[in-house]
């Protein structure tokens, strides 16, 4: 069964032959290399481009290494890239005319120089390259850098809750409550037993460098345990200390958490400051690219259904191309005869161009004493951008006498237009 991942193929067509590297970034087993070699390809083919002008390389397949008389074994045992020469000679064997060439290069960090390489090729003006690499340099979010200004990133998330829902083939009754517990890399989605799903998601997380270095272990399920909770380095640092005995530093928890962000296992969320339009950096929050990964690293044991609803929006704001961050919106209210200063909370402050939206995650609202709590941040704000309470069940859409708007999780998900509905 292929998946659709017409969002991403919509964004490679608009890419196609701008003069940049197209780089598909994105977690490990996400879908980068499917949708860049059958998806796009076959795109390409049903545009009516001749096949043999899509060249299409895998730097870990042994088949194509040993089109240009590479030995997979022989470099995986000497722990050696690829020859950039041999595969020069090999594409240029292949470029017999002026006509546009598509290159669509996959696992491309394991050739060595790989920056060099490409960049030549800029220069030409008929080929047009695609990318994907997976190794934690290549996974940065700074490989732009590497492009000299002419990369271009499209990064794939695992599914959103509306391609999940397009290959469930269960009760969609349980449809959410499989996608908050298991999340939505693909393979995960296919599998059919609990037994599978459960099995692949800690068999990924065995494979990741998390596992070979206790404390980034420890660290990353201390931070699976505080989805969605304002944390900093100090506070995690003596979380560790009184949970695990174990003893490291801030500094040494920065770096870890670089890591993880720059293989995109989590994302670090800062909080902004509504009325004096500011970032402030530190405490933040932790959301996980995977819901299911977050997950399967506390062996299922701590599934909060309100914190990952609020994980989850958080993907499809990013999925959605918004940036997002948490917002605070500061207060004086008198209290025992003192004017006291006090920050609310706005779970997400969603931007994209001109366009902003407050939006409040909510897995129950059970009185009218629970919605007055959630929208009044709404009120202090003072603006006239849109505000919008996500519900954890299936509600029909409703606006108040404010203008605030109430939805359910999966009319919010399943609708692309949702914010502006």
């Amino acid at each position: 069964m292929e998946i659709k991942r017409d969002h991403y193929l919509n964004l490679l067509r608009v890419r196609k032959e701008n003069g940049f590297v197209k780089i598909i970034t994105g977690i490990r087993r996400a879908g980068k290399s499917y949708l860049l070699n059958h998806i796009f390809y076959n795109d390409l083919l049903n545009e009516g481009v001749n096949e043999d002008h899509i060249i299409r390389f895998a730097f870990d397949s042994a088949s194509d290494l040993k089109l240009i008389h590479e030995d997979l074994n022989e470099l995986t045992l000497q722990n050696k890239k690829v020859d950039p020469n041999k595969f020069l000679d090999y594409i240029n064997q292949k470029l017999i005319d002026k006509k546009m060439y598509y290159l669509l290069l996959d696992e491309v960090q394991n050739l060595n120089n790989f920056e060099i390489v490409l960049n030549s090729y800029l220069k030409e003006e008929n080929i047009d390259i695609y990318v994907t690499g997976s190794n934690s340099r290549f996974l940065s979010k700074d490989v732009l850098t590497e492009f000299e200004g002419r990369g271009d990133e499209i990064h794939v998330y695992p599914l959103s809750f509306q391609e999940f829902s397009s290959c469930y083939q269960e009760d969609k009754t349980y449809m959410f409550e499989d996608y908050l517990l298991y999340g939505g890399l693909p393979l995960v989605v296919l599998d059919k037993t609990e037994e599978q799903k459960i099995s692949y998601l800690k068999d990924f997380i065995q494979q990741y460098p998390l596992n070979k270095d206790s404390y980034m272990n420890e660290l990353f399920s201390l931070l699976g345990e505080n989805i969605g909770t304002l944390i900093n380095p100090n506070k995690l640092s003596m979380m560790l200390k009184t949970i695990k005995n174990m003893n490291i530093s801030n500094m040494k928890i920065k770096e870890y958490i670089s890591y993880m962000e720059d293989a995109f296992l989590l994302s670090k969320v800062e909080r902004y400051d509504i009325k004096g339009k500011k970032h402030i950096s530190s405490p933040y929050k932790i959301f996980f690219e995977d819901v299911g990964l977050r997950n399967a690293s506390l062996n299922f044991k701590q599934i909060e259904d309100p914190h990952l609803m609020e994980n989850i929006i958080y993907n499809e704001l990013r999925f959605r191309g918004y940036n997002v961050d948490i917002g605070i919106v500061e207060i004086r209210e008198k209290e025992n005869e003192k004017m006291l200063k006090k920050q609310l909370e706005i779970d997400f402050v969603a931007n994209k161009g001109s366009k902003r939206y407050y939006i409040q995650s909510c897995f129950s609202i059970g009185d009218a004493n629970k919605l007055a709590q959630e929208t009044r941040p709404f009120d202090k704000t003072r603006d006239s951008f849109k505000k919008i309470i996500v519900v954890g069940n299936d509600i029909r859409l409703r606006r108040d006498e404010k203008g605030y708007v109430m939805m359910g999780i999966k009319e919010f998900l399943l609708n692309p237009n949702s914010l502006d509905l």
